[in-house]
């Protein structure tokens, strides 16, 4: 499914020769074509591929004056023209980078557009990067382009949501740091928004929630495998189609694929304190079906369903026995023992030549 834009501009922003970050604006937004949709789409897919995603909304408590959210309310209100808003946004962009005395230059992209259901406002900062081809007369030439596959500092806002529950803490996400304080963080303060809805907290819950509700059930470790990938399924769906996870569907989805005894919608809402509807964390829902870990040069990863088949664990020993390893795995390991041999061949003629009369 493809996305609609109705809205986009770009800013420069640059440090000058007195190391000054200045902001280059445009006066009018581009004209949406097809490449400016591709533009787009690329954007959003780059943006719903990121799993480091966290979720925020406007904090009237703030310290400081809202003014991107001020703006942003009087463009939806038709009382401020989408340029004149891209460049008030601009303008507290460039104050906050001031303050924090980050060093990020690049294009800032602002753009509004539809996808499914919803419409969005998607405000990211882009590498303006070189890059060398070759034309037709075989020569080299020196190009810019835009690196959408990477994007780090960006912000979107679910305009939907924000209209339909305006005290939701969840309609804005963000691209969150893994450790410490990013440079991420600053997109929140330069929009007025505080960090709200734990997603990865919902998350874990849901996986807790799925392997107690196997045991009360007490089922056997095949049925509990096919609930985990059921689950698994339905989130890689959800992810898919960019839709929240919603229990009263999962529920739906377990009583479809096995014949379970209760519900898992009355379960999880009466002992667990998750929302009806939330989005899926990609990292967290490989757990349902894989075990992984990894330390002291080895990373392992497999499916359960391998364990007590394929794949055995000695507590007692804490030995894993793997039979019927992956062919190239095997390939590998073949190779470097045949090296072996040959060296340990060779080192042991070299001996015996030593131990020979002159």
């Amino acid at each position: 499914m493809n996305v609609s834009a109705t809205n986009i501009i770009l800013h420069s922003l640059s440090y000058n020769s007195e190391g000054v970050l200045n902001c280059k604006m445009r006066e009018g937004e581009l004209p949406i074509s097809p490449s400016i949709e591709q533009l787009v789409m690329d954007l959003h897919r780059g943006y719903q591929s990121k799993s480091n995603k966290a979720f925020a909304y406007f904090a009237a408590e703030a310290d400081k004056p809202q003014v991107f959210h001020r703006a942003l309310k009087e463009e939806l209100s038709g009382e401020l023209d989408f340029v004149s808003f891209s460049q008030q946004a601009a303008t507290c962009l460039v104050d906050e980078l001031k303050e924090h005395d980050f060093a990020e230059e690049g294009v800032l992209l602002i753009t509004k557009y539809s996808w499914t259901t919803s419409d969005y406002l998607l405000v990211a900062l882009l590498q303006n990067n070189q890059s060398i081809s070759v034309n037709e007369n075989l020569e080299l030439q020196v190009s810019q382009h835009i690196e959408t596959s990477k994007i780090q500092l960006v912000a979107r806002i679910d305009l939907t949501l924000l209209a339909r529950d305006p005290e939701a803490n969840r309609y804005i996400s963000f691209i969150k740091g893994r450790v410490g304080r990013k440079v991420s963080d600053f997109f929140l303060d330069f929009m007025g928004a505080k960090e709200g809805f734990d997603a990865k907290a919902q998350n874990q819950g849901l996986l807790k929630a799925v392997d107690e509700f196997c045991e009360k059930q007490a089922l056997p470790t095949e049925q509990k495998q096919t609930v985990r990938e059921v689950t698994s399924n339905y989130c890689k769906e959800q992810l898919k189609e960019g839709e929240d996870i919603d229990l009263s569907s999962l529920s739906e989805e377990f009583k479809s694929a096995s014949s379970l005894e209760g519900s898992f919608y009355d379960f999880v809402t009466e002992d667990y304190q998750l929302e009806e509807n939330f989005p899926a964390d990609r990292t967290l829902m490989r757990k349902l079906t894989k075990y992984t870990g990894q330390g002291g040069g080895m990373n392992i990863s497999f499916d359960q369903k391998h364990l007590g088949t394929s794949i055995s664990y000695d507590e007692a020993s804490d030995t894993l026995t793997i039979q019927g390893i992956p062919p190239n795995l095997r390939e590998q390991l073949k190779r470097d023992a045949l090296i072996e041999t040959d060296s340990k061949t060779e080192s042991a003629q070299i001996s015996d030549d030593d131990k020979a009369p002159f």
